[in-house]
């Protein structure tokens, strides 16, 4: 066995005490650090609006000294964008647009998920529409959202039918322009998320081409601001763990989780317990199967140009480990 001499022990004491002088104060401002607000971006759906109706992100980030400041969106990709410029800190979206999000730069992360079967999407049509297979949709108008994930469903029903992207018109769309124009005929077909699509489906001249269910996954995730998430790792897991109990609550009340929503967006009870009916209520760490799903349509987008480049999706996944 090596012996160091008293000189030499004296000198790696020094250097010893020297790191942890250097090292342990950022450590521990590290671990320690807290935000004086943290800025949600949020849909009218979803857990989070639910944590914001619940209060629960406050009742958690207050007695930290953290404010909660709350930005409403319509869809997806402005959220994203939003998230990566850092005008919000932490919000939810779809499956695809964080694929352009990625792809087109944006200083974000993946941090969780909330898994799905695809029950909660379709793609419509009117009831008296010659439209009857995915097939039909051939040379038709098709409305979506540019970059959602109803554009995803789009393109794999058509790549289900044996047809191409090319094979119809799209025409980009958000939610509630789409939901007029599929109203008065202007479109021919129409690829919508709940609570819409529960609140077409109430409508006689409404009728379902095919669910997203046997086609598509459609996964949603939580995503947060990459600098956010790396200043302040700690609260970024607090806010999953929040968004795990209300998921736990949501599983075990739909009753009350559909008369929330209803109350939330003025969407009526009938078509919220539709759409709730159909949720799955489970937050999770994005696992090697979703980031296996969500490569996938990544590259389905880029191999049709619609993303300038390839990506790789799990160059940013967070990883996350839930506390219970």
């Amino acid at each position: 066995m090596e012996r160091f001499s008293p000189a030499r022990r004296a000198v790696t004491a020094g250097l010893l005490a020297l790191s942890a002088a250097v090292f342990l104060p950022w450590a521990a401002a590290a671990q320690t650090a807290t935000p004086k607000e943290v800025r949600i971006g949020y849909q009218k759906n979803g857990l989070l609006i639910l944590a914001k109706q619940r209060k629960s992100l406050e009742a958690k980030l207050n007695p930290l000294g953290i404010e909660v400041k709350w930005a409403e969106f319509s869809f997806g990709p402005p959220l994203l964008e939003a998230l990566g410029l850092g005008s919000v800190d932490f919000g939810t979206t779809g499956d695809a647009p964080p694929i352009f999000a990625q792809a087109a730069g944006a200083n974000l992360l993946y941090v969780s998920a909330q898994e799905a079967a695809g029950s909660g999407a379709a793609v419509l049509v009117a009831d008296t529409s010659p439209i009857k297979t995915l097939a039909d949709l051939k040379g038709k108008k098709v409305g979506f959202a540019k970059a959602s994930s109803a554009h995803n469903l789009t393109i794999a029903a058509l790549e289900k039918a044996g047809l191409t992207y090319q094979d119809i018109e799209p025409v980009y769309l958000p939610p509630a322009d789409a939901a007029a124009a599929f109203a008065r005929g202007a479109i021919d077909a129409w690829t919508i998320w709940d609570p819409y699509f529960a609140i077409a489906e109430k409508s006689k001249n409404t009728r379902i081409l095919s669910l997203a269910r046997g086609i598509v996954t459609q996964n949603s995730f939580f995503l947060a601001n990459k600098d956010f998430t790396q200043k302040y790792p700690q609260i970024v897991g607090a806010i999953n763990e929040v968004l795990v109990d209300t998921a736990r609550w949501a599983s075990q009340d739909q009753e009350a989780v559909a008369k929330a929503l209803s109350e939330i967006t003025g969407v009526d009870l009938e078509s919220q317990r539709r759409a709730v009916a159909r949720t799955e209520f489970a937050v999770s760490p994005v696992s090697t199967a979703v980031v296996a799903e969500q490569q996938r349509i990544a590259d389905r987008f880029h191999r049709l140009g619609l993303i300038p480049k390839p990506i790789t999706v799990k160059d940013i996944v967070w990883s996350w480990t839930p506390a219970s």
